[in-house]
């Protein structure tokens, strides 16, 4: 090339220092996923609740804050969350702490540190009605203090102008600790009729995938972060398995896979039944329908059928 055209391309110098990840509420079902999911891709320090290095309780937003200032990661992941629904309704102020205040508070700090905030919120930030799956344009409405202060998060994490992702996502479960499939083959070897709620209709969702879902952004960020601006799609995105069922169908998935793995269940009638037959101190939407185009679409990635992350975690659960 002549030195007339030859020209001096000005790169970012690299980076040689392994990026720092923050997990925030280590010891949940998401939090533990993503110690997994996030190992590969930087420095991980994971906290929770009763840490004692770094503060990690949600419940002193200061010390929480202050601990994401001393620790200065690239990325925060935040699955901590007042997440009892009905005992929120409760204690309104604890479950504002944990789901709004706190969030918000680690949102600021990530604003001035140039941290990017993973975040999950819920279904419960809508109002349940109709039929058709929700996307992030959607008018929210929520039924209970949770999910009014998962919204609360939400606003507030979004107000700080941190650089962030937020997954509301819905029936959460995962092989490690309860979940509902659990709860139903437990009755169904004690009991021989059950009842289950058929009117709720969603999509379960594994804390494996959304762990695999968060890496696989968290990722394509570090590998972008010293791009133009605008060049990564930060903002609200909903994430949940394909397909959709009820609680009384998924029931009869988890006997049906349960029973195909040689399990004995005592249950021999199953009751279809509607949430009005059994009343909860907090209201559920009927409708947790969402849609996750525009995730797929940002993030170019397939979400699997719910079906496929159920029997998978059966399969672990029962050791088949």
């Amino acid at each position: 090339m002549s030195q007339q055209f030859a020209k001096t391309t000005q790169y970012p110098a690299p980076c040689t220092q392994a990026p720092r990840i923050l997990i925030l509420g280590c010891g949940g079902q998401v939090g533990w996923e993503l110690q997994r999911a996030l190992a590969p891709l930087g420095e991980v320090i994971a906290l929770d609740f009763d840490s004692t290095d770094y503060c990690g309780d949600f419940s002193q937003p200061e010390a929480v804050a202050a601990t994401v200032r001393a620790i200065r990661p690239d990325v925060i992941v935040n699955s901590a969350a007042h997440t009892a629904v009905d005992k929120a309704e409760s204690e309104p102020d604890l479950a504002r702490l944990l789901n709004a205040t706190t969030p918000g508070a680690v949102a600021q700090v990530a604003a001035e540190i140039g941290a990017l905030l993973v975040h999950y919120s819920t279904d419960y930030v809508f109002d349940g009605c109709g039929a058709a799956p929700r996307d992030e344009t959607a008018p929210t409405g929520p039924l209970s203090v949770y999910g009014q202060t998962k919204l609360e998060g939400e606003q507030l994490i979004q107000q700080s102008g941190c650089r962030h992702l937020i997954l509301r996502t819905s029936w959460v479960y995962a092989a490690r600790g309860g979940n509902f499939a659990k709860t139903m083959l437990r009755l169904a070897g004690e009991r021989e009729q059950l009842s289950i709620i058929a009117d709720q209709i969603g999509a379960p969702t594994g804390a494996d995938l959304l762990a695999d879902v968060s890496a696989h952004a968290v990722k394509q960020y570090l590998g972008t972060r010293h791009a133009a601006a605008g060049s990564y799609p930060f903002g609200l995105y909903h994430c949940v398995a394909a397909g959709e069922t009820n609680w009384y169908d998924y029931a009869q998935f988890v006997f049906a896979q349960a029973r195909a793995l040689g399990v004995e269940l005592k249950v021999r009638e199953v009751s279809a039944i509607p949430t009005s037959a059994y009343p909860t101190p907090a209201r559920r939407p009927l409708n947790s329908r969402l849609d996750t185009r525009k995730l797929q679409a940002a993030f170019g990635l397939t979400l699997p059928d719910w079906k496929a992350g159920v029997a998978r975690m059966l399969r672990e659960h029962l050791g088949r």
